[in-house]
C-alpha cells in the first residue's frame, strides 16, 4: 500500500515538472525562431516575427 502511494506521488510530481518545462521550451523555441527571422530578413519587425513563429510552432505541435 505504501509503495503504491509513493508511486502515485512520484507520477504527480513528474507531471507537474513536465507541464512547467513545456512553457519554457516553447519560449526558447520562439526566441530561436525570432533570431533566425532577424538574421534572414532585411526589414525586421519583432512583433510580427514573434507572432509568426508562435503560430507556426503551435500549428506543428
Amino acid at each position: 500500500m505504501k509503495k503504491n502511494i509513493l508511486l502515485v506521488i512520484f507520477i504527480i510530481i513528474g507531471m507537474i515538472a513536465i507541464f512547467n518545462f513545456s512553457d519554457y521550451n516553447l519560449t526558447r523555441t520562439v526566441s530561436a525562431c525570432v533570431a533566425a527571422q532577424q538574421q534572414t530578413s532585411e526589414s525586421f519587425n519583432y512583433e510580427k516575427a514573434e507572432k509568426y513563429c508562435e503560430e507556426k510552432i503551435k500549428k506543428e505541435k
